[in-house]
């Protein structure tokens, strides 16, 4: 079932913050690994890493 989705206005990127090249793209660099795991399910590993991106807060 699907569910209404509510926007977390302080959760909005601010425009000026991202630098945007003439091709609109920019480069995401990472700053900090935040947290490490492995998710085991029955017959695979999927490692999950957190990762905290100069971009975006």
């Amino acid at each position: 079932m699907l569910k209404k989705c509510v926007g977390d206005p302080t959760s909005i990127v601010p425009l000026e913050s991202v630098a945007m090249k003439d091709s609109l793209t920019y480069e995401d660099v990472s700053d900090d690994i935040l947290d490490r795991q492995v998710r085991r399910f029955r017959n695979k590993e999927v490692p999950l890493t957190k990762v905290l991106w100069r971009n975006q807060s």
